[in-house]
C-alpha cells in the first residue's frame, strides 16, 4: 500500500521505516528540512536499537522516502497515519498538533477525489477522533466522513524495543469509523504481521492505549509501595516477595515441567519509578480526562503520587546512611528512563539529581548516551553539576553512589572498582541489580530498594 506518515518522531518514525521495510511504500512527512535530509541520507533521528539497519534498506530499496510536502504526500497515497505529538500540558494532552495536521489534511481532500483514510496513531483520550479530529476533517474537507476514511490504530512499542514491538505485535487494535475504514487500514497488516486484529469503535481503540499504560504503571507502583512497607518494616527482601507472588500460576503458568514467566511479571519490581514519554503522560491525561467527565480516578492519582515520592525515598535513605549530602559529591549512574535509549523525559534520574543539588551535593552523573538530553533539562554547572560518560570518572573520590538506570555496563561494575574508586563506599541500588553479598564481602555498603536491616 502507499502510506503517508505526519510526524518523524519516535511513533512516527519507527512505523514508517518498518512499514517500508515489510514492503509498502512509505512517504514520512516533516516540516523541518533538516529532519527530511537526514532519513533520505538513512541516519536515524531518533535512537533506537535496530532502526538505523532498517532505515537504510528502506531507503536503498526506495520503499521509504521524507519530504517536507503534505500535500504531496496526501495525494499519492492511500492513508494517512498521523503520528504528531501529544505532550501533557497545562492539567490535559496538548492536541495542537493533530489539529494542525488534521486540518492541513482535509484542505487537501477538499480537491482529492479518490477515497483517503486518516489514521490516527497519537496517543488521544477518548472522544478525541469521533469528534475534534472527524470535525475538523469535515470542515476543511467540505466532506461528511464516509466519503473519507476515519480510523484510530494505537501504537503499543516500548523504547528500546520498538522495532521489536513494531515487527512482532501482541495484537493489532483499529478502531474504525466504519467498515471501509477497517478494511482499508487493516490492509497495512493484514498479509505482513502474525497477530490478532481487534475491530472496535474509535473511542475503544483510544481507551486501550490508556488502559494498557496505566495498567503498567500501576504494577510498578504497587511495587514501590510493597518495597516501602518492606523497608519500613526490616528484615524483609521485595525481591523475595514479588518472586514469591509471579510465581502463582495466574502470573507464570506451568506447561508441563516449563514454567512459563510472562513479561509482564516484569513490571512488578521494585525501584526508582517509571518514566518516560507514556507512562506519566498518559496517566496523567486519563486522571485529567476522568476528572472532565466527573470521576475521580484515585487509584489513578495514587500510581502518580507514589511513582513522584519514590526517587525521593532513595535521596533520604542516602542522606541518612552518609550523615547529610551537604558538601558531598555523589555519583549517579544512569539518566535515561530506562535502558537502550537517550530518552530523559520523566526520568526518576531527573528527581534524584534535583534533589541531592537541593541538599547542596555535587553531583557527576554518567550515562552511555543520554547525557546530551539530560544537560538540556537541568544545564551542567561548574560547581555543582556535571555530566560524564565515563563511569569511572563519575565514580573517582565519590562520597556515595546511586544507580538509577540499569545500563549493563553499570550493573556488571565489579564490587571492587567501587572499593577502589570510592573515597566512601556507599551504593544505593536503585534497581536492585547488584549481588548484596557480593557488595557487603567487598566492604561496599549497600542500600536496596525494598531491602533494610531487622528493624525492632
Amino acid at each position: 500500500m502507499k502510506i503517508s506518515i505526519i510526524g518523524t518522531g519516535y511513533v512516527g518514525l519507527v512505523t514508517g521505516v518498518c512499514l517500508a521495510t515489510r514492503g509498502h511504500q512509505v512517504i514520512c512527512v516533516d516540516k523541518q528540512e533538516d529532519i527530511v535530509k537526514r532519513i533520505n541520507e538513512a541516519q536515524p533521528t531518533i535512537y533506537e536499537p535496530g532502526l538505523d539497519e532498517l532505515l537504510e534498506g528502506a531507503v536503498s530499496k526506495r520503499n521509504l522516502l521524507a519530504t517536507t510536502s503534505l500535500m504531496d504526500a496526501v495525494k499519492c497515497t492511500e492513508v494517512t497515519i498521523v503520528a504528531v505529538g501529544t505532550p501533557y500540558s497545562e492539567g490535559k494532552i496538548d492536541l495542537s498538533q493533530i489539529k494542525q495536521s488534521v486540518r492541513e489534511i482535509g484542505d487537501i481532500l477538499k480537491n482529492k477525489d479518490k477515497y483517503h483514510v486518516v489514521c490516527i496513531k497519537s496517543t488521544v483520550v477518548p472522544t478525541t477522533t469521533d469528534t475534534v479530529v472527524k470535525n475538523i476533517l469535515e470542515e476543511a474537507s467540505g466532506k461528511k466522513a464516509g466519503r473519507f476514511g476515519l480510523a484510530m490504530n494505537p501504537e503499543f512499542l516500548r523504547e528500546g524495543k520498538a522495532v521489536e514491538d513494531f515487527m512482532n505485535p501482541d495484537r493489532i487494535v483499529i478502531g474504525a469509523y466504519d467498515k471501509k475504514s477497517f478494511n482499508t487500514v487493516k490492509r497495512i497488516y493484514k498479509d505482513q504481521f502474525k497477530a490478532p486484529i481487534i475491530r472496535v469503535n474509535l473511542r475503544t481503540a483510544e481507551m486501550i492505549k490508556y488502559a494498557s499504560n496505566g495498567l503498567l504503571a500501576a504494577l510498578i507502583s504497587y511495587s514501590n509501595e510493597v518495597a516501602s512497607i518492606c523497608e519500613e518494616t526490616g528484615g524483609i527482601d521485595v525481591k523475595e516477595v514479588l518472586e514469591g507472588v509471579t510465581l502463582d500460576k495466574r502470573f507464570s503458568p506451568r506447561v508441563g515441567d516449563l514454567l512459563i514467566n510472562p513479561e509482564m511479571t516484569t513490571y512488578l519490581m521494585a525501584g526508582c519509578g517509571f518514566g518516560g514519554s507514556c507512562f506519566p503522560k498518559d496517566v496523567k491525561a486519563l486522571v485529567s480526562f476522568a476528572d472532565n467527565r466527573g470521576y475521580s480516578a484515585e487509584m489513578l492519582k495514587s500510581i502518580l503520587k507514589i511513582n513522584e515520592t519514590q526517587p525521593l525515598r532513595l535521596v533520604s535513605r542516602l542522606e541518612t546512611a552518609v550523615g547529610g549530602l551537604q558538601g558531598k559529591k555523589v555519583a549517579v549512574l544512569g539518566v535515561a528512563f530506562k535502558p537502550d535509549t537517550d530518552d530523559v523525559r520523566e526520568s526518576p534520574a531527573l528527581i534524584i539529581i534535583k534533589e541531592l543539588l537541593n541538599k547542596m551535593a555535587t553531583v557527576v552523573v554518567v550515562d552511555p548516551i543520554a547525557v546530551e538530553n539530560a544537560d538540556k533539562v537541568i544545564p551542567a554547572n561548574a560547581s555543582s553539576l556535571c555530566y560524564s560518560s565515563d563511569y569511572k570518572y563519575a565514580l573517582q573520590d565519590a562520597d556515595a553512589a546511586i544507580l538509577a538506570t540499569s545500563w549493563p555496563e553499570f550493573s556488571a561494575i565489579p564490587a571492587q572498582e567501587f572499593v577502589m574508586l570510592m573515597k566512601n563506599p556507599v551504593l544505593v541500588d536503585g534497581r536492585r541489580v547488584y549481588d548484596k553479598q557480593a557488595m557487603e564481602a567487598a566492604e561496599v555498603e549497600y542500600i536496596g530498594v525494598g531491602l533494610a536491616e531487622f528493624l525492632p
